[in-house]
């Protein structure tokens, strides 16, 4: 994509489109509050840009010669995502005293987000004398969006009352589920 203004659109869409990253950065704004949730944005674009990097040089093309490798990427995402799932579910905060979301359960959920295919194969231009500026704009545009997550977890943590958080957590931990399935489903389909 070589336009600069539907490269940031298109950026901004898949960024703030519902997801495993984002996800967890609204519980962690819910269960957590913003401050306590900052550097996840970090473990984010962490796993962004090492996954669009990897991708680019390496996955990419291994994938498009041996499709098998795509489906066992796919089925550890699947795997990894009823992980966390199971995590967020059977957390307790109140007993443990501990944050509900990790900077490496972000980390690690954005290198395996099947975002991150999506940015590498065809958003992100494969060639193009100001590639360095897209791959800035894109390393700015990733916290922005993440912390847009946060506050949205927060709004909804403040809505729902102190009372309720394990039930946040349930319910991100059904959303995660959910996403496990549809990348499932993808293999399979």
């Amino acid at each position: 994509m070589h336009d600069p203004i539907l490269f940031i659109l298109a950026v901004l869409t898949l960024l703030g489109t519902p997801g495993p990253t984002n996800t967890l950065l609204a519980t962690s704004g819910a269960a957590s509050g913003i401050r306590q949730s900052l550097p996840l944005l970090g473990g984010e674009l962490a796993g962004y840009l090492i996954a669009v990097a990897t991708i680019r040089i390496v996955l990419g093309p291994v994938i498009h010669a041996f499709p098998l490798v795509g489906i066992a990427l796919k089925l550890a995402v699947v795997l990894y995502l009823g992980w966390i799932a199971y995590r967020l579910w059977t957390h307790d905060a109140a007993l443990t005293g501990t944050q509900t979301v990790g900077w490496q359960s972000v980390f690690v959920t954005t290198l395996l987000n099947p975002k991150a295919l999506i940015f590498a194969l065809s958003i992100i231009p494969t060639e193009d004398p100001q590639l360095a500026w897209y791959f800035v704009a894109f390393a700015l545009a990733v916290p922005s969006v993440g912390f847009g997550w946060i506050l949205v977890g927060r709004v909804i943590g403040a809505a729902s009352g102190d009372r309720n958080a394990s039930l946040v957590r349930r319910i991100a931990s059904v959303t995660l589920l959910g996403f496990a399935g549809l990348i499932a489903a993808s293999v399979l389909g």
